[in-house]
């Protein structure tokens, strides 16, 4: 088990602090952006997240969702009144070194 509490920050100064993950290998946390394109006040938002169970010869792997406190919904609805859910998907595969893993996700 990889364990994934504590402060995280990224090379553009924002951060992500994890609290301990349960035994369904799920955690909540919050992350603080100070990337964003609005005009709002950026406020550090809750996120939930899951650690994947490795298999026997690799890594674990983990996502999360961040509930933004600052910007709007997901659910949009069009002229007819009919509501929409927008979505983001990545996939990620095994690569054979860390110098390909720009090529890990699509």
């Amino acid at each position: 088990q990889c364990d994934l509490q504590g402060l995280w920050r990224n090379e553009l100064g924002s951060y992500v602090t994890l609290l301990a993950m349960n035994t369904a290998r799920t955690f909540l946390g919050s992350y603080h952006t100070v990337v964003a394109a609005t005009k709002k006040q950026i406020l550090v938002s809750p996120l939930q997240g899951v650690q994947q169970h490795p298999g026997p010869e690799r890594h674990p792997t983990c996502g999360f969702t961040v509930q933004w406190q600052f910007s709007g919904t997901v659910f949009f609805v069009d002229h007819c009144g009919k509501e929409t859910l927008e979505t983001t998907w990545l996939q990620q595969e095994e690569v054979l070194s860390h110098k390909d893993s720009w090529k890990a996700t699509r």
